[in-house]
């Protein structure tokens, strides 16, 4: 079945769908419109269904065009990392680790240089994504750091990266002195950061207080969360670990830290296969995270 697949045209799907545009598509590709065209109607054939709409010289995919882009991202992307592993020029011990992207930007990031230091010898390769990830099934993981809700498997061992605190986090010029923390909750924009597992109702609750009713700004990377509050959009609600380095350098502050409550969660966590802990890379970087993390 594998050699049935039309895999030159469904790279070309990929491109033209990535860039809603047959002639860009075709000059990332070296080829003429014409041809990019031709293996898009050969794939639509193929499938039996239209993957664009084509509208005054210009196109869009259609719903079915849409999941099957999706699902080419991730199959490409898998394609590319593996291999990259294969090609890896050193000849050092590879280690590869998919981490939660916020936390690989915000956090882990910025601390690799040290065991990279400690460790010279091991290539590590660092990939990320948001999406659950079963490491039974992706052999070429090696350590996964998931956001969230901890991961699930009589193969694995599995631990938290401890308790955060999740705290409304503002920029101080929104702050004006002698500000009343409660009117502040309630005048400035409340920014959701959509895949947390704690949300303002939940924190509004334990403070005892109501919820806004009025409209909020929502992103789906706590990152984008964080720079959105310290550009002054609003208050966002977020681990002050992932905000280290913005509450350090003063760009943000935690909204009422002394008298509003405190809510601590272990939301970062960290899984291995049970098999692969005797692995000394293995073995090094889990115990080099837990010790970061404190």
């Amino acid at each position: 079945m594998r050699n049935r697949l039309p895999l030159a045209r469904l790279r070309t799907f990929e491109v033209a769908a990535r860039l809603q545009s047959f002639a860009l598509a075709a000059a990332e590709l070296h080829v003429t419109a014409s041809a990019v065209s031709h293996q898009i109607r050969d794939l639509e054939r193929h499938f039996g269904l239209a993957l664009f709409e084509r509208v005054h010289r210009r196109v869009r995919t259609t719903p079915a065009g849409q999941r099957l882009h999706d699902s080419l991202v991730r199959v490409f992307d898998a394609l590319e990392a593996a291999c990259a592993e294969v090609g890896a020029a050193s000849g050092g011990t590879r280690l590869a680790v998919h981490c939660a992207p916020s936390l690989a930007i915000k956090w882990l990031g910025p601390r690799l240089a040290e065991f990279i230091t400690e460790h010279p010898g091991v290539d590590l390769r660092l990939t990320t994504g948001a999406d659950a990830l079963d490491l039974a099934v992706a052999r070429q993981v090696d350590v996964h750091l998931s956001y969230g809700s901890m991961p699930d498997g009589d193969a694995l061992e599995v631990g938290s990266l401890g308790e955060e605190w999740i705290a409304p986090l503002v920029a101080p010029r929104l702050v004006p002195a002698r500000a009343r923390v409660t009117a502040l909750l309630q005048r400035l924009t409340l920014i959701d950061s959509s895949l947390s597992p704690v949300g303002w109702r939940e924190w509004f609750e334990l403070q005892g207080l109501p919820l806004p009713p009025r409209s909020r700004l929502a992103f789906d990377r706590a990152a984008m969360a964080i720079a959105a509050a310290s550009d002054g959009l609003g208050i966002a609600l977020e681990s002050t670990r992932l905000a280290a380095r913005e509450l350090e350098r003063g760009e943000l502050v935690v909204l009422g830290s002394r008298r509003l409550r405190r809510m601590s969660r272990p939301v970062h966590f960290l899984a291995t296969r049970r098999d692969d802990r005797h692995r000394p890379e293995v073995r090094a970087f889990v115990e080099w995270v837990t010790r970061r993390a404190g």
